[in-house]
């Protein structure tokens, strides 16, 4: 089994604590990832804390651009260990490290872009022939906190601008996909970064991740997950700042005048991309009535083509969510529309971690997924009367 350490300032680190993560299709160890104590996080913590020698902006760009480099090389590897632990297809992971190499190159770019600011004082009849400028300087400490649906990009969108600007990261990414980010803290180990820069972490929520993000040392916390979990650190963390990237519920609209074509194809791919497991997904697909048939026979037809199953396998479209638990509560989602009016067109039905694509019509607008953010390829179908009324139930 692979089993990868944390990683404290650089040195990895167990505790004798592990954290086993299944593989959502088979339910085979993807792998495991070492936990630390209370003690260890406070270590990790005072480590960031010490002086140390800036890097230059030549320097993070460097590292930042080497990143991108040894990951493109590693593509496919990156891809499957996502895979492996996260239940996403292949095209998908693979699109994601894509992004991944993305951002470190657009980092490594910033990084080398002086951002001050230069004024003049004698500009009014009072002001004196003098200059003003300004330096930004990186915050002292930030604690990044990663969901599972992007194991990689959402990992790199947090480390890379950090890195850019020289500011210290602890990461705890998502105990349920933390292999790739161990990877990737590997990475940019290997690419020169120095330890002081970043750790990477992993263990219980009482004992690690509020005590990080509640500690008064800690100058950001940055978060991308839930609108629940958002709200609680909010109000926990204290006097700092306080990044947070959450939920939504996002709607497409199509109106009669759409091309339908084409509403149809972003529709599913809105739907059911990453198992429709994005805060950017399709949530709702709300059709003016005069054109509602047409789109829905469409739209299904294209559904259908959307091959579910073995995230591993080549042919596959949709694979897996995180686990059965959120396929389960997909299901019940569908179930309570479904007794309240709505028809179900296509799927409905979970097997283990994997809900296929999912096609329901006539579903209230009171319904749970219609007033509550599924996360999963879900695709309920609203007809609305005009544009007015699209945006009353958008809102």
């Amino acid at each position: 089994m692979l089993s990868l350490p944390s990683y404290i300032a650089g040195t990895a680190v167990e505790s004798g604590s592990w954290i086993t993560v299944l593989n959502p299709w088979n339910r085979e160890p993807a792998g495991r990832a070492a936990a630390i104590t209370r003690v260890q996080l406070e270590q990790a913590i005072t480590a960031h804390l010490e002086p140390q020698e800036a890097l230059t902006r030549h320097e993070r760009s460097r590292i930042l651009a080497k990143t991108g480099g040894l990951l493109e090389a590693r593509r496919e590897e990156f891809a499957r260990l996502i895979t492996a632990e996260s239940g996403l297809c292949l095209r998908e992971t693979r699109y994601e490290v894509g992004r991944a190499c993305d951002v470190f190159t657009f980092a490594a770019m910033e990084a080398l872009r002086d951002d001050g600011q230069i004024f003049s004082c004698d500009i009014s009849q009072t002001g004196k022939a003098r200059k003003i400028f300004t330096l930004r300087e990186p915050l002292g400490l930030i604690a990044a906190i990663t969901p599972f649906n992007h194991p990689l990009n959402q990992v790199a969108h947090k480390l890379a601008p950090a890195i850019a600007v020289g500011a210290p990261v602890i990461l705890k990414p998502s105990e349920k996909t933390p292999l790739t980010a161990i990877r990737l803290t590997e990475l940019l180990y290997e690419a020169g970064l120095p330890g002081h820069l970043l750790s990477c972490v992993h263990g219980p929520l009482d004992e690690i991740t509020r005590p990080l993000i509640r500690d008064e040392r800690v100058d950001l916390v940055t978060f991308t997950g839930s609108a629940a979990v958002g709200k609680e650190i909010a109000g926990t963390a204290g006097y700092k700042k306080t990044c947070l990237e959450l939920g939504g519920h996002s709607p497409l609209i199509v109106l009669e005048d759409a091309d339908l074509e084409l509403a149809a194809l972003l529709a599913c791919e809105g739907c059911f991309r990453n198992s429709g497991q994005r805060c950017t997904a399709v949530r709702r697909i709300l059709v003016q009535e005069r054109v509602l048939a047409e789109f829905t026979e469409r739209f299904l037809a294209l559904a259908r083509t959307y091959t579910f199953g073995d995230p591993a396998d080549e042919a596959t479209r949709v694979g897996t969510v995180i686990d059965g638990k959120a396929a389960q509560s997909l299901e019940a989602a569908v179930r309570q529309a479904e007794s309240t009016g709505a028809e179900i067109l296509l799927g409905g039905r979970c097997q283990g971690a994997l809900m296929p694509p999912t096609v329901l019509a006539n579903v209230p607008r009171t319904a749970h997924l219609s007033t509550c953010e599924c996360f999963g390829p879900l695709a309920p179908i609203y007809a609305v009367k005009d544009l007015d009324d699209a945006i009353a139930l958008s809102n």
